[in-house]
């Protein structure tokens, strides 16, 4: 019925699923971008992540309900509709008020991320019984769903890796946003679930002060930045932050991951712990109603852009299939307008870090930068 989202490598579209006896409900319908259909490589991701998904059920995470393809291969899957905003929009929503989310709701919404992220962490194969190994690998605010009614819900399991998995991660390839990425994962080493504890932590830390944590004028700096994980004072930056709380985000930002909490509960209790000697009550309901201002604004910004029919996209989708067969274009094209924070990396664009480790002491500002590949943009037709 409209599409909700788009970025490199994925849209996602609105639907209604009619089922015996007239019955509708609305799902969410991601699928994989026309010209990326003939990228084996990514396809084989894109499955991985819908089998996984089919294992994950619960009340913190977004369900996927099928995996289909059409007759001419596009891909995509049926999911739980969300109907709210994620939380980068409840963030820059409170920016443009003058205000941060306030300390209490900002410590629920990640104790309830960290109730997902250990239940997917633990989970086990149902027939064997052999852990499925999952490790989100992408936590960020736009794969943190917040629904109208004030749920938490961890989205877009895209880059979790499981032993399981048909495709294994070839050494050295960084996968993930790069400001959210632990400093294991950014030097081109394995990564277990101590890598989501990493980002929960670089959220928590972005959610106190208003600022981004690790933020490059390049992919490259931003990635030596989270292998330095040095880690500013959040006091000095905001006052109503008392030591107790920051020990907390530091203990999950340290740079050694035995240093960090060794599971996910274990943040999560932190947090508990902290808004309870704090007396501070928060419930789905303060999120609920943060929710509905952030919906509010974002219907009126798109009340004021041009409407795009599904007509429109459909037409657009056939230009993206004839621009495909165009010598060279099959595997670098990059459809969809998403933005920094948003956008996810197409895998032809992966960065492979195993050249810069013996760069850890590069001066930043003189660095002579590596050059890396991003994906193209296309003119915007109008």
């Amino acid at each position: 019925t409209e599409r909700l989202d788009h970025g490199g490598m994925a849209e996602v579209f609105r639907g209604v699923a009619e089922s015996m006896e007239g019955f509708k409900k609305s799902v969410a319908i991601k699928r994989i971008l026309p010209n990326l259909t003939k990228n084996q490589k990514f396809v084989s991701m894109f499955l991985d992540e819908a089998r996984l998904s089919l294992f994950l059920q619960h009340a913190n995470i977004v369900q996927v309900f099928d995996i289909s393809k059409t007759p001419d291969n596009a891909y995509f899957l049926v999911m739980e509709f969300v109907d709210g905003c994620n939380l980068k929009s409840l963030i820059e929503r409170q920016k443009q008020k003058g205000k941060r989310i306030d300390i209490g709701h900002s410590v629920y919404l990640m104790i309830e991320c960290c109730k997902a992220l250990q239940y997917a962490h633990s989970l086990e194969h149902p027939e064997t019984n052999e852990p499925l190994g999952i490790v989100h690998r992408d936590i960020s605010p736009p794969n943190i769903l917040l629904s109208k009614n004030g749920e938490i819900k961890l989205v877009d399991f895209g880059l979790a890796k499981a032993n399981s998995q048909i495709e294994s991660t070839d050494p050295g390839v960084v996968k993930g946003k790069f400001s959210y990425l632990s400093p294991e994962a950014a030097s081109g080493l394995d990564v277990d679930f101590r890598a989501d504890v990493f980002a929960v932590g670089i959220i928590l830390w972005e959610l106190f002060t208003g600022r981004r944590l690790f933020y490059g004028e390049t992919d490259y700096q931003t990635v030596e930045l989270v292998r330095q994980a040095r880690v500013p004072s959040i006091a000095a930056l905001n006052p109503e932050i008392d030591p107790e709380i920051e020990q907390v985000v530091r203990k999950a930002l340290a740079r050694d991951p035995e240093e960090r909490y060794q599971s996910a509960n274990d943040m999560g209790d932190a947090l508990a712990q902290y808004l309870f000697s704090r007396r501070m009550k928060v419930t789905a309901r303060d999120i609920a109603n943060l929710v509905k201002d952030t919906q509010v604004e974002m219907m009126r910004k798109r009340s004021a852009e041009p409407k795009e029919s599904l007509i429109d996209a459909l037409i657009l989708d056939e230009m993206q299939k004839m621009t495909s067969l165009i010598e060279g274009e099959s595997n670098g094209a990059n459809t969809g307008g998403g933005t920094e924070g948003s956008m996810s990396l197409d895998p032809s664009a992966f960065v492979d870090t195993s050249n810069w480790a013996g760069e850890m002491g590069l001066n930043l500002q003189n660095a002579q930068q590596p050059a890396i590949k991003r994906p193209t943009r296309p003119p915007q037709n109008k």
